[in-house]
């Protein structure tokens, strides 16, 4: 019998991506301080919080034991690590410093078995092409479509595809914070595969 699956995060994006798996898991929010240590690298930042996360869910939880899903992401560009912009003003501000410009998108993935105490950490990279925008279509993007809560300002599941010229990674979802791919590959360890009869 597989333990009960839960996704230590509060983010709409990762639960629908889970949701699109056909998974069956609960969501607890998860509680930390998300401050960089001193000298710490995007990929050493995203992997610890992501087990973090997955770890303060653990202390938490009202089950005996569980698989935890911890997920962090950051993104990267001209050797500044960038979060969610949380304003108008700020998503401007951040797009408009990425056109022409590469930005890579670090995302940490946590997968934790409470009752064998096992922890798994993948980091996941995923780079976006900027093309020449406007500052009338930045504007405008942000207008249309608020991403406040999204690391780098836009969603690329959306309308935030008309502001790249070209995408390079393995997984399109760990844009969104959740590398899919890696996540199923690590929950099948554990005997959670959507793809099995129950």
């Amino acid at each position: 019998m597989t333990l009960p699956l839960i996704l230590g995060s509060g983010s709409k994006y990762r639960r629908e991506i889970l949701d699109r798996l056909h998974l069956n898991y609960d969501v607890v929010k998860p509680d930390i301080d998300e401050s960089a240590i001193n000298s710490e690298s995007p990929q050493q930042l995203v992997g610890r919080l992501a087990e973090a996360k997955a770890r303060a869910v653990e202390k938490r939880m009202t089950y005996d034991d569980a698989i935890i899903i911890g997920s962090d992401q950051v993104a990267v560009c001209d050797g500044n690590i960038l979060g969610k912009p949380g304003n108008h003003e700020n998503a401007v501000q951040q797009l408009s410093s990425f056109v022409g410009k590469t930005v890579t998108f670090y995302t940490g993935l946590a997968v934790l078995n409470t009752k064998a105490q096992q922890c798994e950490v993948r980091v996941e990279p995923f780079e976006v092409e900027f093309r020449q925008l406007s500052t009338e279509e930045i504007e405008r993007y942000v207008e249309l479509e608020n991403p406040f809560d999204c690391a780098g300002s836009f969603k690329s599941e959306g309308l935030g595809i008309s502001l790249f010229s070209g995408l390079k990674g393995n997984d399109p979802n760990t844009l969104i914070g959740l590398p899919a791919i890696a996540l199923l590959d690590m929950l099948r360890t554990h005997g959670i595969n959507p793809l099995n009869k129950d």
